[in-house]
């Protein structure tokens, strides 16, 4: 049977480090920020964090908090025809959880990353992308933002927690292992 691996957890906590992980071992990623990004594209706005903040609040109060979920699962489902393994980068909310588990059944299993927040923001700080935070205090900002989406409940249902505060080869590690199992 297919599966949906799908990626939790705070900003910067290494989703999109698994997810490029998992790339390199030829495993399909399905991003569900893109979703976000392409719609901020559509409406003409930047990519800052603020704007992309915006645009997913947004897009969670006029279609609901599965929004996001819903315009990705198309995508999925095509990819799940083709591949034994699908990533899926980005899970933000326990009702995309609820989403993925009744449309997905046994094939979706939920994968915490955790890291610390000291760790987090020295990483957020290091990107070259277009909404990057910068201090401590806009962290916690985001993660708050996202908590009330539900992120603390959705980590809360991972199916595996992965802890992410060493190298990235100790992380590879654990990815694949987890990709492979």
């Amino acid at each position: 049977m297919s599966t949906v691996v799908a990626f939790v957890g705070y900003p910067a906590s290494g989703k999109s480090e698994a997810a490029r992980m998992a790339a390199d071992m030829g495993i399909p990623v399905v991003c569900m920020g893109d979703v976000v990004r392409e719609e901020a594209a559509r409406m003409g706005l930047s990519p800052t964090d603020e704007a992309l903040g915006a645009v997913a609040c947004m897009l969670r109060e006029r279609e609901g908090m599965d929004s996001i979920a819903r315009r990705t699962l198309p995508t999925l489902r095509r990819l799940l025809t083709e591949h034994d393994v699908v990533v899926l980068d980005g899970i933000r909310g326990i009702a995309e959880v609820h989403f993925f588990r009744q449309h997905l059944g046994a094939a979706f299993r939920l994968v915490h990353i955790l890291s610390p927040f000291s760790l987090r923001l020295e990483r957020i700080r290091s990107r070259q992308r277009s909404d990057a935070i910068l201090t401590p205090e806009e962290l916690r900002r985001r993660d708050e933002r996202e908590e009330g989406w539900g992120l603390r409940e959705a980590m809360a249902m991972a199916d595996v927690v992965i802890a992410n505060e060493g190298t990235l080869e100790e992380l590879r590690e654990r990815i694949e292992k987890v990709l492979r199992s």
